[in-house]
């Protein structure tokens, strides 16, 4: 597993991370606790040390399973959270960013991990008017100056929301939507957060499974599944389910990323590679970029995440016709904030 510097944390991550929305057991189908744990040290055993989770993933559950994992594996691993999107009482989504707030939401994430501070602390996707107002990051500094967390970033949802955040000079990191689907960010972003030693985490790199090529047109999900009931937006950004793309054209689209993988193997050395390696590929032949942080619900996909570390760049050629399928197809169908 290659590693890179992840922003103005100044530590070396594994390239290729590990998200955790489905340790939860909610949103992405059910998951045991045993099978999660799996996932997570097969993950370490492949080099990843990077691990990304929120306080609202399985109401709190991912990270005690994290919590977990870090006392049987003894050390070594970069933990990132995230808070503010909980709607609980006294927490309020989406009126509460005071600095109560985040301190309680963080005392207990901190407890849920198990760990004296938290590595890297990130708001979660919280109204882009928070944002503009500027209080919320000047609580995350107080945090740190309280030695609860160690660095801060932001995740957010569009490239506005981006640029208003890398506006403050101690913000270590950005998480983005980012993959074939979603290539404004590699002009209009990338480049200004690489400028700015600004770390990018990449997530939702496989369009929510559709540049896994693992669905046929008609596929139904599990009505608790995300990518049944947010379809078309109605819990959250829909830019989280599908990358925004209508699921129907994402798999039409998806089979012609497809063919340009194929064309891109017969004559460059990525024989063997699966379609989402390919496209967790893609993300990393960005240098701009951190880490990428596909999820996994089998031992088999995190090991097929890993070894996306380890293909060759993805010819010049390929990132053209990629480029050119983006503007003429996939631009006039993304949905939602971008």
């Amino acid at each position: 597993m290659k590693t890179r510097v992840l922003g103005k944390t100044g530590a070396r991550v594994s390239e290729v991370g590990l998200g955790t929305w489905q340790l939860g057991g909610a949103d992405w189908g059910a998951l045991s606790d045993d099978d999660a744990l799996r996932i997570l040290h097969r993950s370490a055993d492949l080099g990843v040390n990077l691990y990304d989770t929120a306080d609202v993933y399985g109401s709190g559950r991912s990270e005690s399973i994290l919590s977990r994992f870090l006392k049987e594996k003894r050390g070594g691993a970069c933990i990132a959270t995230k808070l503010g999107r909980r709607g609980d009482a006294p927490y309020g989504w989406p009126q509460n960013f005071t600095l109560d707030f985040a301190r309680r939401q963080t005392q207990e994430s901190m407890r849920r991990l198990g760990v004296n501070s938290i590595f890297l602390q990130q708001w979660h996707c919280i109204p882009t008017d928070q944002l503009r107002r500027g209080e919320v990051f000047d609580h995350l500094r107080t945090l740190k100056k309280e030695g609860l967390i160690q660095h801060w970033g932001v995740s957010v949802e569009s490239v506005e929301e981006g640029l208003l955040c890398m506006a403050q000079d101690d913000c270590a990191t950005l998480q983005v939507i980012y993959n074939i689907f979603r290539q404004k960010l590699t002009t209009e972003l990338i480049p200004q957060a690489k400028a700015k030693n600004v770390g990018i985490l990449a997530r939702v790199p496989l369009a929510s499974g559709l540049l896994a090529g693992a669905f046929k047109p008609g596929h139904r999900f599990d009505a608790k599944d995300h990518r049944h009931y947010n379809a078309d937006g109605k819990a959250f950004n829909v830019g989280e389910t599908f990358a925004g793309v209508p699921f129907e054209k994402g798999v039409e689209i998806a089979e012609q990323v497809r063919q340009i993988f194929q064309a891109d193997q017969a004559g460059h050395s990525h024989g063997g590679a699966t379609m989402a390696q390919m496209s967790l590929r893609w993300v990393l032949d960005d240098a701009g970029v951190s880490s990428v942080i596909p999820g996994a619900s089998r031992v088999a996909q995190a090991e097929s995440n890993a070894s996306a570390s380890l293909l060759p760049p993805l010819s010049a050629e390929a990132h053209r016709w990629l480029r050119d399928l983006y503007e003429s197809r996939i631009k006039p169908a993304i949905r939602g904030p971008y």
